[in-house]
């Protein structure tokens, strides 16, 4: 059997992992020819191939990022017009004609939405979750995720020291466009006097007030909030708002860290500077956690296919891995509830 294995979306650490584990296990126990497709769901739209063997991942297993590439290209978005052909149309022709009887897809819940959709029309597929922003339904934790609180942890550590030396208040803007969970563990993790998600609008006056109270001590305060985060009245214009591929508003130059930076030296009359962690979340050699998951779901991957599990994303359950369906896993996002973000306000202020 022939299987094809690409990345999708962002890119995060333990994706080599991933990709190492699937080729590794598949030669090894089920020998399994495999062929690597470039940049995302452009790799198989576009017929573009590179050599996965064995050889090929030797020595990948601690390096960030992915060496197949990634990318957002959307099949779903493409027109019928090329060829007459729609994206889905497009992908299964070259798979046929590439020899490809089936397509590990390593992605989050856009990548993993296209691969249900490719399953639904007929092909063998197999799901790998992956998002830093650990906000994928039915898997505990996905891979990339610890390495990134991790990240963030460090820089917000890092920041304790100047902000108190400079009586500053320093907001830390990390990743996190719908689900604040990286927010959430680095704030609680690295001691933040304020964790701001997107899953609750905040006042900005709660805020401020937070900030004045730990300016009364001898420390000065972090606030960390994700990049998704909004306050209840919000005043910021909706104009010049880009869209990516799947319809997703770009954050990367919104500013919610400068905001608030701005808002609160404006009303407490205290010193506020912002750091944005931005792709520095992203890149860099993965945690021992994200490197022994990552290698976990790639071995139940390659074989989930040699079982012929088709439409199934393996997932994290407690501490073991388990399949479910790619359908069931993309349906909804995974959102802090309440109760622990109620964890988290204990320490505010």
């Amino acid at each position: 059997m022939r299987v094809g294995v690409l990345t999708g979306g962002g890119d995060c650490p333990g994706l080599n992992a991933v990709i190492r584990a699937v080729v590794r296990t598949g030669v090894a126990e089920h020998e399994l020819e495999f062929i690597g497709f470039r940049d995302g769901w452009r790799g198989p739209l576009e017929g573009d191939t590179m050599v996965l063997d064995v050889e090929a991942v030797r020595g990948i297993l601690p390096r960030g990022g992915t060496i197949l590439g990634s990318s957002r290209t959307n099949p779903l978005a493409e027109s019928a017009a090329v060829g007459g052909k729609s994206g889905l149309d497009r992908i299964k022709e070259n798979l046929e004609s590439l020899g490809v009887d089936a397509l590990v897809v390593i992605g989050g819940e856009d990548t993993l939405g296209v691969a249900a959709r490719l399953y639904e029309a007929g092909a063998n597929v197999v799901g790998v979750p992956k998002t830093i922003d650990n906000d994928l339904s039915a898997t505990d934790y996905t891979f990339g995720f610890d390495t990134a609180v991790n990240i963030a942890m460090e820089a917000i550590d890092r920041l304790h020291t100047t902000a108190e030396s400079h009586h500053r208040a320093l907001i830390v803007e990390v990743m996190g466009r719908h689900a604040g969970w990286i927010a959430l563990h680095a704030g609680i993790a690295g001691g933040a006097n304020v964790i701001l998600i997107p899953e609750k609008p905040f006042d900005m006056e709660q805020v401020c007030e937070y900030v004045r109270h730990r300016f009364q001590t001898r420390y000065a305060p972090i606030v960390v909030v994700a990049e998704g985060a909004n306050p209840k009245t919000s005043g910021e214009a909706a104009t010049e708002q880009q869209l990516d591929a799947f319809g997703h508003i770009r954050l990367a130059n919104r500013g919610i860290g400068q905001m608030l930076a701005d808002e609160i030296e404006q009303r407490t009359g205290k010193e506020a500077r912002c750091t944005v962690l931005g792709h520095v979340q992203r890149g860099g050699t993965p945690t021992a956690f994200d490197r022994v998951l990552a290698t976990r779901f790639g071995v139940h991957a390659a074989r989930s296919v040699a079982d012929g599990a088709w439409g199934v994303m393996v997932a994290l359950r407690g501490t073991d891995i388990v399949r479910v369906p790619i359908a069931q896993a993309t349906s909804e996002l995974k959102l802090v509830p309440p109760e622990r973000y109620g964890e988290a306000e204990v320490f505010f202020g």
